[in-house]
């Protein structure tokens, strides 16, 4: 891990400006956001600046908050789709069918300041490749907007070959029929129980009425724990090659929960729930920056004895940032080591 964590960090951040601005330059600023969203030890902005300061790192609380709220997020972008390339190769199996979760999540807005604006939260969209874990379709939108609307992104960038699983969020008619239209992928989509439904002699349903109803195959299933049916509109063929069963579409959908656990992973433990901004370009930022960290995390590897999973990793790397006395020092003595 110790050559493949530094040579990792030397690739993304040594082509960044050095000299760009005076105090506080693109490299230095990039540093301090992943280093923050690594960081278990730091919780505010106030934190980070203090720790810089008090280590030889003039870095003010001010100049970093009009930094987060002025600067471009295409430099985080980009560290993004340079990580997903990585993933790609690290992970990658040609011509195997991924599973491609899609899901939005909510992050709560508690500052007045966005208040004003009418945004109390903001919800984060994106899916994920059950293959590689690349993060695509990473959509950020500020206020109360319907997955089935907002997400029209996200499930653009279901990748070619691939089975994109959605909830009921994302479920109408009109998606259900664009989705069929696309030979080049494939879908699992959970649809409402109101729904009118109708057995049609070719085995597929008539979903919906009117003008509006579509054709598609349609997989029924309880969960008697729970007493919650389930209705699955997919395009994948029950007859024929590449024949999948209604208990196979149902085990695609289960494991929509993939995109749930990377959730669950962003907010306990790369603060996907603790903004430290309140400006939509600063929240921008530190949302890129907890997949940043997240992506940064699936390519490296650690010894076996300390275990495989990503929260295994986080604790490693933190006991070796600690020799370091930040992250920021640390990326700092990677990137300008001969």
């Amino acid at each position: 891990m110790l050559t493949k964590f530094p040579k990792l960090i030397k690739d993304i951040l040594k082509p960044l400006p050095k000299n760009d601005y005076p105090v506080l330059n693109t490299f230095l600023f990039v540093s301090c956001w992943i280093g923050f969203t690594l960081d278990k030890s730091l919780v505010s902005m106030r934190d980070l600046c203090t720790r810089m300061n008090t280590q030889g790192m003039n870095v003010q609380i001010s100049t970093f908050s009009k930094a987060s709220k002025i600067r471009e997020v295409d430099v985080f972008e980009k560290i993004i789709a340079e990580l997903n390339k990585r993933l790609s190769i690290k992970k990658g199996v040609e011509e195997a069918r991924a599973l491609f979760p899609i899901d939005s999540t909510i992050i709560s807005l508690t500052s007045k300041l966005l208040w004003q604006e009418k945004w109390h939260q903001v919800k984060l969209f994106c899916g994920l490749n059950s293959i590689t874990s690349e993060v695509g379709g990473i959509v950020i939108h500020f206020g109360q907007g319907h997955d089935s609307k907002e997400g029209k992104e996200t499930i653009a960038s279901i990748p070619q070959n691939s089975i994109g699983v959605m909830d009921r969020g994302f479920a109408s008619m009109k998606r259900i029929g664009e989705l069929l239209g696309n030979k080049e992928k494939h879908f699992v989509l959970r649809i409402k129980n109101n729904v009118t439904v109708e057995m049609l002699e070719n085995g597929k349903c008539k979903v919906g009425t009117g003008k509006d109803a579509v054709e598609v195959r349609l997989v029924m299933f309880c969960d008697l724990e729970k007493r919650t049916e389930f209705r699955l509109a997919t395009d994948l063929p029950f007859e024929g090659e590449g024949v999948l069963s209604n208990e196979e579409i149902a085990e695609i959908y289960v494991k929509r929960w993939q995109i749930e656990l990377l959730w669950k992973f962003l907010k306990m433990h790369l603060k996907l729930d603790n903004l430290i901004t309140k400006n939509e370009n600063g929240i921008r930022i530190q949302i890129y920056s907890c997949i940043i960290a997240y992506l940064i995390l699936q390519l490296i590897d650690i010894e076996e004895g300390f275990g495989k999973s990503l929260l295994d990793k986080l604790r490693y790397l933190q006991s070796f940032m600690c020799q370091h006395t930040s992250y920021v020092h640390w990326f700092r003595r990677i990137v300008y080591a001969n």
